[in-house]
């Protein structure tokens, strides 16, 4: 069963996929496969960044935390008008233009801490020795290198997942979109790969190296673009900016949109604390030697083996009851993080329950996420009007502005209160007393999932009456 009609804006609107066909055009591929390496290069840097922040320039938790998340939220919020900027330009200009600002960005990621190491203000080494840097105004040369990062990467938010919408029908929307989340996660899995065994051999310039990874990956992608692309569909070149500025408004006064957009911030304000919390809390927990890069990367594996299969396993349901099933897991994950402090002795000989429980947490995470992410973007892109994909799909990423800003926001307070960076402390003996209540951080999390879980479910049955009750006026 599928419900669609047509509103006054002649918006057309469903929730359940449609018959799978058996092809996709070269400019759908090349569209996914320039995401994997965008995909690559965000997450080996983004994984840690908060680390990069406080280990590289001298941020203390909370300024890590709330830089972090306002470049999150940042990358997230833009995307609402790059995302309407990229339908009058064309796509294929917009991802020349964003994966331009993207290698400049990351390569000032790596060449900052050169000039402000020859400045005198730090040595870089196996171990950072800062010499004046924390208290310099110089650290804060990284907001404009991540201003830059934050609208290339905004105009992909927007752009690829807008193509993919051109690039499909309404009958192979749901396996396109699945198709696209499983090249985001291959891409997030090696992207995190990467610096656990480059933090191994160089240590803390590891920070530093890994951007230049991630500049040559987006150079990769540049390329690609460049010699690759061609679509057969247009983007609504040629469009007023009174044009653009009444499709703006149609979505803005989309009442659904805007409250289910407010509803699925709360998943991924959890979701959030793989980079927010989880790699400062799993080396001070676990120690040093603890992984976080290869502890994150659970959950793009679990997304690359199973979101195919829970597609296909959801493929008569609506898109809102999959997002159901997801959100009721979401507040589990976060109390099975929280165990690893609670267990006595090691569960399994060599792996901390810190580390054990905090994989458990991220499976069930990454099964969340196979149920509510894909079939988000297609409930937002059969929404979108033709020539306003990039519109609705940019707006679509509202709910990360959101949860990089509060998640962020929350993890910076909660890390300083529950889990605070052993260097501030004389002893370990103190710093083990005022840690040893850390797994309280997950207990926030785990209230902020259910409290959404239970929103979307009234949710859908309001909707549900309302379409009802609509389908028997008709």
């Amino acid at each position: 069963m599928r419900l669609i009609f047509t509103n006054k804006h002649n918006i057309r609107m469903t929730q359940s996929p449609q018959k799978v066909s058996k092809g996709f055009t070269k400019a759908f591929w090349v569209s996914n496969t320039v995401e994997l390496f965008e995909r690559m290069a965000y997450y080996a840097v983004f994984i840690v960044l908060t680390i990069y922040l406080s280990t590289i320039l001298g941020f203390n938790d909370f300024e890590a935390s709330m830089i972090s998340g306002l470049f999150s939220g940042g990358l997230y919020l833009l995307p609402i008008f790059t995302g309407a900027y990229a339908d009058k330009i064309g796509f294929r200009k917009s991802m020349i233009v964003a994966f331009s600002l993207l290698s400049v960005g990351y390569l000032g990621l790596g060449i900052l801490p050169t000039l402000l190491e020859a400045a005198g203000l730090v040595e870089y080494g196996k171990v950072t020795r800062f010499t004046g840097l924390p208290d310099s105004d110089s650290r804060w040369m990284i907001v404009p290198v991540l201003f830059v990062i934050m609208v290339g990467g905004s105009f992909i938010k927007s752009i690829i997942s807008a193509s993919v919408a051109k690039e499909t029908t309404e009958a192979t929307r749901a396996r396109g979109y699945s198709i696209f989340y499983m090249m985001v996660n291959i891409g997030a899995f090696t992207g995190k790969t990467v610096i656990d065994p480059l933090r191994n051999v160089i240590g803390d310039q590891a920070y530093i190296y890994i951007n230049y990874f991630s500049a040559a990956m987006t150079i990769m992608a540049l390329l690609s673009v460049i010699l690759l692309y061609k679509s057969t569909h247009t983007a609504g070149e040629g469009k007023s900016m009174r044009e653009i500025g009444q499709g703006f408004l149609r979505i803005v006064t989309n009442w659904r949109l805007l409250i289910l957009i407010l509803i699925v911030t709360g998943f991924w304000m959890v979701q959030q604390q793989l980079y927010a919390t989880m790699p400062k809390y799993v080396i001070r927990m676990a120690g040093e030697t603890a992984k976080p890069g290869w502890i994150a990367n659970v959950n793009p594996f679990v997304v690359v083996c199973c979101v195919s299969f829970v597609t296909r396993l959801m493929a008569k349901r609506s898109a809102i009851t999959s997002m159901n099933i997801g959100m009721f897991l979401i507040p589990f994950s976060a109390l099975l993080m929280a165990c690893g402090n609670l267990l006595g002795n090691d569960v399994i000989s060599g792996m901390s329950n810190i580390t054990l429980m905090m994989i458990a947490g991220i499976v069930i995470q990454a099964l969340a996420e196979c149920f509510i992410s894909p079939r988000y973007l297609e409930y937002f892109s059969l929404q979108a009007p033709k020539g306003e994909e990039g519109m609705y799909l940019g707006f679509s990423h509202l709910h990360s502005f959101l949860s990089s800003i509060f998640g962020f926001g929350i993890a910076g307070v909660l890390l300083t209160k529950y889990c605070p960076d052993p260097v501030l402390f004389e002893t370990r003996e103190a710093w083990e007393a005022a840690s040893a209540n850390a797994h309280y951080i997950w207990y926030y999390f785990a209230a902020i999932g259910l409290i959404s879980a239970l929103a979307l479910l009234v949710f859908a049955k309001i909707t549900a009456s309302i379409d009802k009750k609509k389908k028997g006026t008709v």
